[in-house]
């Protein structure tokens, strides 16, 4: 299946402005990251707790957050989550970053 995909795959899309049709091929080494991907969130989204790490380094907490590495230094020079550095890593504990999460809940208006 995934030789016939890879054989005749084509990404086909209309551009409405130009109403000019673009094509992009997607290779097999496409296909495979993609299913790494996927399988890979599949397998963080089904962890137990217990099997998540405690201690988080900037670049997972930046994609908890979904902020930039500014914010992210911005939140710890403010002290609104607090860190732990070892050499030159820096560490936050996932439940910090969960209370920060918790602490910015916003009501629907």
């Amino acid at each position: 299946m995934l030789k016939l995909l890879v054989k005749f795959a084509y990404l086909i899309h209309l551009n409405s402005k130009d109403r000019q049709m673009e094509i992009e091929l997607i290779t097999k080494a496409d296909f495979h990251t993609l299913k790494s991907e996927i399988v890979d969130e599949i397998k963080r989204l089904f962890q137990s707790p217990s099997e998540q790490k405690e201690w988080l380094k900037s670049a997972d907490v930046m994609n908890m957050l979904g902020c930039s590495p500014g914010t992210l230094q911005n939140l710890r020079v403010n002290g609104a989550l607090p860190f732990t550095k070892m050499g030159g890593t820096i560490y936050y504990s996932r439940k910090d970053v969960m209370k920060v999460l918790e602490g910015n809940k916003q009501n629907a208006a």
